[in-house]
């Protein structure tokens, strides 16, 4: 697909900058993701996120020596890709989201939607 039919990418909060802290690597990995989520294809590496309906919240996983990196977009809204949270997992009980980076995803779901409102409908 050619580069003026990509879909927009809108980092919501401090996702971009708490995806730029990610070693160069994971960046890279996860920047090839969310270039595939703006042509309208999916990632091998993105799966729905569990506890959101259906597939319009993704999350990218990439480990990284031995720490675990995740970012979370949706494709939810017309024609822009919103990245609503990228971290490092600390927690070592099991691969389940924190719930507060849960509660966080969500705030983070209904900003982007008022903003999709606002610049896009």
């Amino acid at each position: 697909m050619s580069n003026d039919k990509l879909k927009p990418v809108v980092w919501i909060g401090s996702a971009y900058d708490d995806w730029k802290t990610f070693p160069d690597d994971v960046q890279d990995v996860m920047g090839y993701a969310l270039h595939l989520a703006q042509s309208g294809e999916k990632a091998e590496s993105a799966k729905p996120l569990k506890g959101f309906k259906g597939a319009s919240v993704l999350e990218i996983v990439d480990n990284f020596d031995t720490d675990t990196y995740r970012a979370i977009y949706t494709v939810k809204h017309q024609g822009v890709v919103y990245v609503l949270h990228a971290f490092q997992k600390k927690s070592k009980k099991g691969i389940a989201t924190p719930q507060s980076d849960i509660k966080l995803i969500e705030q983070r779901l209904k900003k982007a939607k008022v903003y999709h409102d606002e610049h896009y409908t």
